[in-house]
């Protein structure tokens, strides 16, 4: 077991990074929630394993409701968040009421939302079961839904009382989701770890194999690279989170004009960061070696490194729209080094057009 502390003042919390013990989830959450009753969310795909988290939850002292939803990113809408309300409504939950997701990103950031706004928030505790959610969405705090016009333009900061990251869930995750998620854990090494980043290259095949004790390691790497940056710019307000939207500018305007669904997340920033690498190209801060180790790795972990034919004007009116954007100004986090990125709001949009335009050939 490996603990990682994301220090927030009175909002400071823990990760747990452990192998094979649901078991221990139920007294890591009656530790920290005064209540006596859990609203269990999850999906479809994974019940089994939000059974085996409420038995937990049941054994140390809760009372668990199960509320289970079908599988999907199109479970992020408001009239999903409307029936949660509905139910917890009905179960005539108080700001005791403890939330505990138990999947990926969309049950996370759906129930996460859920949890901010019901009674002015509910305490919350994420238990991720994707390879994504336990290196990215389950940590920092940010819940959301999407919106017809943009992806997670609906949401709130919410802090968790806790992550539990059972690595064991990851057994049952299916091939294309678990690459998906090395997508984000390459992101941490491009923009802060340029070590972590040789390490992901030096150990592709024991991690493609599921190797346990690299799998437990990017996790927890993971997840303190991102700890670190969250405890610095909780809110996003000075710019420095930014950083972990590398890749994501182009990545949700792929998400948004390609169709919620058609791509998996890691998918999508996968071939993000490959644009934003060859738009920092064009800018001249880095060279084209910069973005050719991140193709082979991304391409290694068989994942896309380049967008599929989608209209570039459609792409580029959906980056306008997109939450990051300043006054119409597009913004993107670029690379300036393996392991170092900044952010630039001054990228003429005649640079991305033909960055997209390119990409396609």
């Amino acid at each position: 077991m490996e603990s990682v502390r994301v220090q927030l003042g009175e909002r400071g919390y823990d990760i747990v990074v452990t192998s094979g013990d649901v078991a221990g989830l139920g007294s890591f959450a009656r530790e920290r929630a005064k209540g006596g009753r859990a609203f269990v969310v999850t999906d479809e795909h994974v019940i089994e394993h939000a059974d085996k988290v409420a038995e937990s939850l049941r054994d140390s002292g809760f009372d668990p409701l199960l509320v289970s939803l079908p599988a999907g990113e199109s479970q992020k809408a408001l009239a999903t968040a409307s029936d949660l309300y509905d139910q917890l409504a009905e179960a005539r939950a108080d700001r005791k009421t403890l939330v505990v997701p138990v999947g990926g990103g969309v049950i996370g950031d759906l129930a996460g939302f859920a949890a901010a706004t019901w009674n002015r928030g509910l305490p919350l505790l994420m238990v991720p079961t994707t390879l994504l959610a336990m290196v990215d969405s389950s940590v920092g705090g940010k819940v959301g839904i999407n919106h017809p016009r943009g992806k997670n333009l609906i949401g709130a900061f919410h802090q968790p009382i806790g992550v539990w990251i059972d690595t064991g869930f990851l057994s049952t995750l299916p091939d294309r989701e678990y690459r998906s998620g090395l997508a984000e854990v390459v992101k941490y090494g491009v923009i802060l770890d340029a070590e972590f980043f040789a390490y992901l290259e030096q150990h592709s095949a024991a991690i493609l194999a599921r190797d346990a004790q690299c799998i437990r390691h990017i996790v927890a790497r993971s997840c303190r690279l991102k700890a670190d940056v969250v405890e610095r710019d909780e809110r996003e307000e000075t710019g420095l989170r930014a950083i972990l939207n590398y890749g994501h500018t182009f990545a949700h305007a792929f998400e948004t004009v390609g169709g919620y669904g058609a791509w998996l997340h890691g998918e999508a920033v996968a071939a993000g960061m490959v644009c934003a690498s060859r738009l920092a190209e064009r800018r001249g801060l880095v060279d084209a070696r910069v973005t050719e180790r991140q193709r082979r790795l991304l391409h290694t972990f068989t994942l896309p490194i380049a967008p599929e034919r989608w209209p570039v004007d459609d792409l580029l009116a959906t980056m306008h729209r997109d939450k990051k954007a300043v006054a119409g100004r597009l913004r993107f986090v670029l690379p300036t080094r393996i392991g170092e990125v900044a952010l630039f709001d001054d990228v003429p949009e005649e640079d991305v057009r033909l960055v997209l335009e390119k990409a396609r050939d």
